[in-house]
């Protein structure tokens, strides 16, 4: 029998696997979709680790409780990050990957639970997906700040760090979903509406395309300034939405320059 770390582990071997296969398209960003994909892998073996030690005793969710019996492989993420991150990243991961056990943690619990400044540390965020999508995946609820009726994550409050849009039997057109780029969980939204500040009016919320990416899509808003990427699997069934956007970071640049900021960070960091 399977058991939950191997099928999770799986979730993060598919969108590894669809990042290699990206990467040797013609005209595909190879660097980033490469370090995605290796990245997804780190995540897997560590959010296998967190479920093992979850099988042991279950843990909380807390994460000043959890992070004494986890912090190995979290740790595990932030040496992948050193030795193979982009060159920008590789050494601050580095010092971070050795800092004492108080230190560690006080960082990771400051992008758990600040404010957007704070929860927009890569580093951290890349090394608490493991845990997130680990407790997420097993119905462990998380203890994280909330904001009641946002466009925010359902199952750990965290902003969306993508947007796409699939066909659906019971809808009338591309139904629209958002997903965490913290836990993994996707939920379906309002087709028409800021998932930063809840804006509906059509004429405040700008979209553009690209005749070189024509499945992606920039999803801003003028009332906020902020902006979401959004990845149309109605064109490509097989896409994996965080995955897939990365081939066309030139249009975050681009929504960057015009003074936009994106909602949450991809996993290029931008």
């Amino acid at each position: 029998m399977t058991s939950a770390a191997d099928r999770l582990q799986e979730r993060f071997e598919q969108r590894a696997a669809r990042a290699e296969a990206l990467a040797e398209a013609p005209s595909s960003g190879r660097e980033p979709l490469r370090f995605a994909a290796g990245l997804f892998r780190a995540q897997g073996r560590a959010a296998a680790g967190v479920l093992e030690q979850h099988a042991r005793a279950p843990l909380s969710g807390t994460l000043d409780q959890d992070l004494p019996r986890i912090e190995e492989p979290l740790r595990s993420v932030m040496r992948f990050l050193a030795k193979s991150g982009p060159m920008g990243l590789r050494d601050g991961a580095a010092s971070r990957a050795a800092e004492p056990a108080d230190l560690f943690a006080a960082r990771l619990r400051t992008a758990w639970t600040g404010g957007p400044e704070e929860r927009q540390d890569y580093l951290s965020h890349a090394v608490l997906r493991a845990y997130a999508e680990a407790l997420v995946h097993t119905g462990v609820q998380l203890d994280r700040p909330r904001t009641p009726g946002s466009g925010r994550c359902p199952a750990c409050g965290a902003p969306p760090s993508i947007s796409f849009r699939k066909s659906m039997a019971s809808s009338d057109g591309a139904a629209r979903f958002l997903g965490c780029g913290l836990c993994g969980t996707e939920w379906q939204t309002n087709r028409v509406r800021c998932p930063s500040c809840g804006e509906t009016d059509p004429q405040k919320l700008p979209g553009w395309q690209s005749e070189t990416h024509p499945a992606a899509r920039v999803e801003a808003c003028e009332t906020c300034q902020r902006y979401v990427k959004s990845v149309d699997l109605t064109l490509d069934a097989r896409a994996v939405p965080e995955v897939d956007e990365l081939r066309s970071l030139s249009m975050d640049l681009w929504a960057v320059e015009r003074g936009y900021v994106r909602l949450e960070p991809g996993l290029a960091g931008l």
